[in-house]
């Protein structure tokens, strides 16, 4: 898969993830610790993210790191 298009699905994971939440980028970066303009460019699909960022989202989102990179049914 090619970087891009890796970047765009987990973007597209996360927005969804958060909005069936309930959660404004502003909150979940709240709860992240991150700025609210690197949440926007995440789910845009502008930022490639560490390990440590990936695993600071399944632990706010309660999910597995595996979970949160599955991507089955979020195209």
């Amino acid at each position: 898969m090619p970087d891009r298009e890796l970047l765009l699905k987990f973007g597209r994971r996360i927005r969804r993830l958060r909005t069936a939440r309930g959660l404004t980028q502003e909150q979940l970066a709240e709860l992240t610790g991150f700025h609210r303009t690197y949440i926007g460019m995440i789910e845009r699909g502008e930022r490639n993210l560490s390990l440590t960022n990936i695993a600071t989202f399944a632990e706010i989102l309660e999910l597995k790191i595996s979970e949160l990179l599955d991507f089955g049914g979020d195209d």
